[in-house]
């Protein structure tokens, strides 16, 4: 599917796909939208709501251009922490595309230029410690065929939007979450749907609305009782 080079909001670049009328990040913000949604609202909260554990233990669902992982290293460098995260994506962006984006020169200059092009070459499949605070495995396959249950803290929930593929916000794929969440796990997306927050809810989901990012005025996060 075709796509094309897009300059957002807080000046940092994403991706679009013309033929859905989407884009990777927010048009208002790409690294502020991952930095609120991913990092303040989940991967923060987590630690400030039910303390550190080591290693913390993250899935993302949509890998995408890399920049949640490519934050999520700085935040666990920053602070000291240890974290073993997996990334899942059906369709790896091209490196044509990848060496466009500028998320490196952006959140913190050249130190970060090398741990990005890093957690793009590593083999796929594969456990690969990226920094002593830091752990990577990435899958290329489709969410519905991911299966694992009571292994992660925190999921992030990076999905394209429901109005181009509503099946990923649908019961049996939110199931999968709960199912792969450990008790007080959090569930953490941008999306602020009806249906979602409902679907949360019906599989035993403690679901808030919170405010959103720039440009959104909601989103969700859902802890697993």
């Amino acid at each position: 599917m075709k796509k094309e080079l897009i300059v957002t909001g807080d000046g940092s670049t994403s991706l679009r796909i013309p033929e859905w009328d989407e884009q990777y990040h927010s048009k208002h913000g790409a690294i502020r939208e991952a930095e609120y949604v991913f990092i303040l609202q989940g991967l923060e909260y987590y630690i400030s709501t039910f303390g550190n554990k080591e290693p913390l233990n993250i899935l993302e669902i949509g890998f995408g251009t890399g920049l949640n992982a490519l934050l999520t290293i700085k935040y666990a460098i920053d602070n000291n922490l240890s974290i073993d995260y997996k990334g899942l994506e059906a369709y790896p962006v091209s490196p044509d595309f990848i060496s466009k984006l500028n998320y490196p020169e952006k959140i913190s200059g050249q130190e970060m230029e090398a741990v990005f092009e890093e957690i793009h070459e590593i083999p796929w499949k594969e456990k690969n410690r990226i920094n002593p605070n830091f752990s990577l495995t990435k899958e290329e396959k489709f969410f519905q065929d991911f299966s694992e249950e009571n292994s992660f803290d925190i999921v992030y929930f990076d999905a394209f939007g429901a109005r181009v593929q509503p099946e990923l916000w649908e019961p049996p794929i939110l199931e999968k979450m709960h199912a792969a969440l450990r008790p007080n796990g959090v569930f953490v997306t941008y999306s602020a749907k009806g249906s979602v927050r409902r679907a949360l809810k019906a599989l035993g989901f403690d679901v808030d609305k919170i405010p959103g990012p720039p440009g959104k005025r909601e989103m969700l996060r859902a802890v697993k009782s």
